[in-house]
């Protein structure tokens, strides 16, 4: 008998507190770009030797190291560029450790699901959700040399994390890789440099409250002017007073920019990066900053109104809306999403996915979404699933990450709430328990609809599977048994069922034939 996994209980996920939003910087002169080109490389310079000394200290950085670095890049630029310098350089050797650790998790699952199939006879299927043996003498032969690689690999990545060591490269290690296949990435040596170097200039300012605009470096106004604070060595190049220079090109948030507009306008903080686009020869501005904290809205509460359940798919989202007492009422909704081409554009289809969720969920009046707490970071290994080339592609292509990050960051904005739920058997309980029921002469239900269903209802604190529905006639011998009877190893389930002494009601005495002996205890039902 297969034992089932313990169910975890559903929660309200913590809100996004982080607001991103991105323009292009108009207007831009010749000028412009020959100071924004000098500040960036300058900087960048300057950025990549406080990387190399981050990582030279590994786990011996402290409170004084870091003061020591800033110190050190002061002369070279300013105070503020110096303590935006080194906290990015924090943040990014930090995101590499987390990364190694992912990594080096990942090796593992997969050296153990080599050796556990090549234990196995070849040709031995698998049961329980484990692979078996491989299909041939072939594929076990390659899957030998396979865990060798493997293993090596493994063993250099121990040895580093180990010794302290992580390995970053800045402008990021896909791009450093075009560079020994241009023909496949299109590009030649020099579109390929302008774009590397390009990803490895530093234009970036964290914002301070209190000062003008709320950023002392990197200054932008109400109305769009947008100046710098130049570096020390570059300060002969500066066209207004303080050492700052003025662009003359011109800013204007079309998204969040009254949201904006007021944060500069209260001199609130706001982090601004100037970055360039190679390909399409452009300028652009980022303004990030960190909204209140939003309170975490209670379960309970939340379980006393309507409740969308969606199914997150590779191509598209099932959802479905459910009563307090998890029926399902309306019509199901299905948004689609393509995952290819450009990375921009596959992010806008996830936005417009997720922009008609949340307009439907709106216009319905629910006030919660729930969604499976995915994590496929152990199944993604081509190990684990063997030679299901499509299954590996599938769920690979599942935008998880992005998904859930642009679903609470869209839902904190809306003022509904995303309630995240165990997703073991979610589908298979769907399908089993829902997805007749639903389906009508004119339309049938699919399984990710099923699905949704059965996710709404764990959000809800309901069980997936419905209730027992009662005889027709209420009478067991005239409409048959209940859909939940007695297991199968019961004893006598399929016995007649004797009727005890006495009768069916309290209210008429027994007969004499079961009245029993004088002297022995008055059987149950017996009137007195």
């Amino acid at each position: 008998m297969t034992r089932l996994r313990v169910i975890a209980d559903p929660f309200v996920a913590s809100p996004s507190t982080g607001v991103r939003i991105r323009d292009r910087i108009k207007g831009i002169t010749a000028a412009d770009e020959q100071v924004l080109r000098l500040v960036g490389e300058h900087l960048g310079r300057l950025a990549s030797a406080d990387l190399a000394r981050r990582v030279h200290d590994g786990f011996d950085h402290d409170s004084e190291r870091w003061a020591d670095r800033k110190r050190d890049l002061t002369p070279l630029s300013s105070s503020r560029w110096a303590g935006s310098i080194t906290k990015a350089t924090n943040d990014q050797w930090s995101l590499a450790r987390r990364a190694q650790h992912a990594h080096v998790q990942s090796l593992r699952a997969g050296v153990a699901m080599i050796r556990h199939r090549l234990s196995l006879p070849v040709g031995e299927r698998g049961s329980r959700g484990q692979p078996g043996g491989y299909r041939s003498q072939q594929e076990w032969h390659a899957k030998s040399r396979r865990l060798v690689t493997h293993e090596a690999r493994l063993a250099a990545v121990e040895a580093d994390r180990a010794a302290r060591h992580v390995s970053v490269v800045r402008g990021g290690k896909r791009l450093l890789r075009k560079r020994h296949n241009l023909g496949a990435a299109g590009l030649t040596v020099a579109q390929w440099r302008q774009e590397w170097e390009a990803s490895r200039w530093f234009i970036s300012a964290d914002g301070e409250s209190g000062k003008r605009c709320g950023n002392e470096t990197i200054r932008v106004t109400s109305d769009g002017e947008v100046s710098l604070r130049l570096p020390t060595p570059l300060a002969h190049l500066t066209n207004a007073p303080h050492g700052r220079y003025v662009l003359g090109g011109r800013i204007a948030f079309a998204h969040r920019g009254d949201e904006w507009r007021d944060r500069v306008a209260a001199n609130q903080a706001v982090a601004y990066r100037i970055h360039h686009n190679p390909g399409k020869d452009r300028w652009y501005l980022d303004a990030s900053w960190r909204r209140k904290d939003t309170p975490v809205a209670l379960l309970e509460t939340l379980w006393a109104g309507e409740v969308i359940g969606a199914d997150m798919n590779a191509d598209h989202l099932a959802a479905w809306r459910l009563d307090p007492h998890g029926n399902p009422t309306g019509k199901p909704r299905t948004f689609t999403y393509g995952l290819t081409g450009t990375a921009t554009h596959r992010d806008a289809q996830v936005r417009h996915a997720l922009t008609r969720l949340l307009h439907w969920a709106t216009d319905t009046g629910a006030k919660a979404i729930a969604v499976e707490d995915l994590d496929f970071n152990g199944s993604k290994t081509r190990e684990h699933h063997g030679h299901r080339k499509r299954f590996r592609h599938l769920v690979s292509g599942m935008p998880t990450s992005r998904l859930r990050a642009r679903l609470l960051a869209m839902a904190t904005d809306t003022g509904i709430a995303v309630i995240a739920v165990d997703p073991a058997y979610t589908s298979r309980w769907g399908a089993q328990h829902w997805q007749k029921p639903t389906t009508t002469p004119t339309r049938k239900t699919t399984r990710h609809e099923a699905a949704a269903i059965a996710i709404g209802r764990r959000a809800l604190g309901h069980r997936i599977r419905r209730r027992t529905a009662p005889p027709r006639q209420h009478q067991t011998d005239a409409a048959g048994h209940r859909n939940l009877q007695a297991g199968s190893g019961t004893r006598g389930r399929e016995e007649a069922r004797q009727p005890g002494p006495g009768p069916r009601t309290r209210s008429v005495a027994p007969t004499e034939s079961v009245r029993g002996q004088p002297g022995d205890p008055t059987p149950f039902g017996a009137a007195h």
